[in-house]
Formats: C-alpha cells, sequence, structure tokens
C-alpha cells in the first residue's frame, strides 16, 4: 500500500512544469500537475526494492527507468539542462557525498527549472537520538570527492539506535553494518534549521545560483523539511565589470 499524500507536499508540486525526474520514488512517487511528465531513476530495480525490504509490495513501487547509483556515478548518464524538474525525496540522507549529488541535481536541472529537496527531520524521524551531521564534515568529504559511504558512518547509527550491538563480538558488529549498508540505512542526520543552512552552504560552495519557491519545516509539517527550489539564470556581469571590459579593450 502507498503512504498516504501529504497536504504540505501537494502545494509545492503545484509549482512543477514539464518534464522531469524523480529520484528514488518507490512506493511515494509525487502527484504531478496536470501536463507533466516524469523519469524515474533509482540504485536498484522494483525487485531488488522488494527482495531488501519484504515490507514493499512489488505492485506499488515505480517502475524504474533509469538504474544509476548516486554515490560512485551521480547523474552522469543526464546530460546538463535535461530537465525541466528534478524531485529528490529522503534521498540526500543516504549518500555518501550530499553536497556532490545537491550539485548533480542542479547541474541536470535548466535555468528556470524546478529543483526538489527533502530530507526527514530527525526531530521527528527514527534518528531524533543521533546528532546533527556537522557541514565541515559533508565539506571535508565533498573536497576529498568521497565515493563510498565509510563503516564509521553506519557504526555510528548502530551505535546510536541499538547500542547494545556495540557490546556483540567484532563478527556480530561486521554482520550489523554490512545489513545496514545492505539497506542503505540513513547516513546523514538533520532537522529543518540544520538542512536549511546545508542547502544554502552547499549552493554558495557549488556557486550555483537558486532561490527557494516554497518549503514547509517538520515543525509545519510533523515529518520533514521539504523545499522547491527555481534555479535562476545567470546575469550579466556586474556593473564595474563591463566597464572594466571595455576600458581593456579601448
Amino acid at each position: 500500500m502507498r503512504p498516504p499524500l501529504r497536504p504540505h507536499r501537494l502545494k509545492g508540486y503545484q509549482l512543477l512544469h514539464g518534464h522531469g525526474l524523480e529520484i528514488g520514488a518507490l512506493n511515494c512517487p509525487a502527484p504531478l500537475p496536470p501536463g507533466c511528465t516524469v523519469e524515474y531513476c533509482d540504485v536498484q530495480s522494483r525487485e531488488e526494492s522488494v527482495a531488501r525490504n519484504p515490507d514493499l509490495i512489488l505492485d506499488d513501487l515505480v517502475e524504474v527507468q533509469h538504474l544509476c547509483d548516486l554515490d560512485t556515478e551521480g547523474l552522469a548518464r543526464f546530460r546538463d539542462r535535461a530537465f525541466d524538474f528534478v524531485i529528490a525525496n529522503h534521498v540526500l540522507e543516504h549518500v555518501a557525498n550530499p553536497i556532490r549529488v545537491v550539485g548533480e541535481v542542479f547541474r541536470i536541472t535548466r535555468a528556470g527549472g524546478r529543483v526538489v529537496l527533502t530530507v526527514p527531520d530527525k526531530n521527528y524521524a527514527c534518528d531524533k537520538s543521533r546528532a546533527l551531521t556537522a557541514f565541515d564534515h559533508l565539506l571535508e568529504e565533498y573536497r576529498a570527492n568521497v565515493s563510498a559511504v565509510s563503516d564509521a558512518h553506519y557504526l555510528e547509527l548502530i551505535e546510536a539506535e541499538h547500542p547494545e550491538m556495540m557490546q556483540r563480538s567484532a563478527e556480530e558488529i561486521r554482520q550489523a553494518v554490512a545489513l545496514a549498508r545492505s539497506r542503505r540505512e540513513h547516513v546523514h542526520v538533520w532537522d529543518s534549521e540544520a538542512f536549511r543552512s546545508f542547502l544554502s552552504a552547499s549552493l554558495n560552495v557549488l556557486s550555483i545560483r537558486a532561490r527557494c519557491l516554497y518549503e514547509s519545516d517538520g515543525a509545519d509539517n510533523g515529518f520533514e523539511f521539504f523545499s522547491v527550489w527555481e534555479k535562476t539564470r545567470r546575469g550579466l556581469p556586474a556593473l564595474p565589470n563591463v566597464w572594466r571590459w571595455l576600458f581593456a579593450r579601448g
């Protein structure tokens, strides 16, 4: 059975138009406005998703057109400015290098297009006991071009949510890490304010110009930080630079 539609999301989806890509939709694809078309991208097929998550029902899952691993290949198969919109709901908390993924999502969105970015707010999710992921840590991993989640990330998850496991044998802990990895459990943790700051800082690092058109935070919806961004067009150089260019030519 598909999860119920969330009213705060519906308001944001109304800002979308044209042809887009949704990443990791599983059994909860975005209900799009009339006239919109969409392709689906995921790290695994419908059959693989059900095999790893028995609670899922095959017929409830979207048909995946593009199989790609955001950690190892990003969205390299898609050309720049390929889509009018891109949706990534509850994706960034699972990936090794979320800043790079933000860059990829905006890269394949045309100027004037829309990007939907959403993560669970830890205060209303299973991550409530975990510490927030620091931006400096994410920036360090971005600059190191990290392309795989380290065991340390999954150990932090296990220690926070299942502290008794840390008293088990080394082999049992290794198996617990392997299970968390196979299920692609949450690697990074944000509350709404932390994720809002993460996005602002990431766009600055990536030199991406965008403006937030709509947002709904955990305090509002009791679940997540949901946001819709417009990729803005780059303007002409500032007037002083234009004058310097003209003088240089003269």
